[in-house]
Parts: C-alpha cells; structure tokens; sequence
C-alpha cells in the first residue's frame, strides 16, 4: 500500500512556471507506477501526464505535451510535474496516482489517490 501527498500548487500567471511533488510513503515506490491527473470545475478528472516505474517511459496528454515534464526519484520516493507556459486552462486541482500494474491514462484503472494541490492560473 501507497499513502501519496501533493504539494506545490498556487497560484501563478499565465505564462509561468509550477513544479509540483508528489511524496509517497512506504519502502515500495519505485515498484509503483506513477500518473498525474487534473479536474477543473464541474469537468470531469482528466489524465495529464504517467511515468513507469522506472521512468524509462512517459506519456502526455495533447494537451500538456511539450509543457509538463513528469519525472521521479526513486530514492526520494517523490514524483514531479514541471509545468511551463502555464495557460488559464490549466487551472484545476492536480492529483498524483499510483498503481503496480497499470501506467496509462484512465484514472479508474489507478489504486492510489493523494488529496490534490491546486494550481490556478491567472491572465
């Protein structure tokens, strides 16, 4: 089992920069893994960005592709979200997620949710 914390959010213009963290707890981390997911107000949760285990593959929504850079230290158990050109439309509450068999896109097939960070950007 996997305890996950967000942190990093706040508030920035568009055109800014955020890096968010994503600190897990438990000796098994680096067996897990890793995805970020957003959900704006009355929208539904949508995937932004997943790392394996490893970090030797990473996928990115269209959406995000070219901004956010996901990325993970094993030795810190922490995965991280650099987001650049942050645009208004990027404004949501950011999840991290995890899961041992499973490192692709749909927020159902995750097992483990931290409590989100928010992030709003302003124009």
């Amino acid at each position: 089992q996997v305890q996950l914390v967000e942190s990093g959010g706040g508030l920035v213009q568009a055109g800014g920069s955020l890096r968010l963290s994503c600190a897990a707890s438990g000796r098994t981390f680096s067996s897990y893994h890793m995805g970020w997911f957003r959900q704006a107000p009355g929208k539904e949760r949508e995937f932004a960005a997943a790392i394996t285990w490893s970090g030797g593959s990473t996928v990115y929504a269209d959406s995000v592709k070219g901004r956010f850079t996901i990325s993970r230290d094993n030795a810190k158990n922490t995965v991280y979200l650099e987001m650049n050109s942050l645009k208004p439309e990027d404004t949501a509450v950011y999840y991290c997620a995890a899961d041992r068999g499973y490192s692709g896109t749909l927020p159902s097939r995750y097992g483990y949710w931290g409590q989100g960070t928010q992030v709003t950007v302003s124009s």
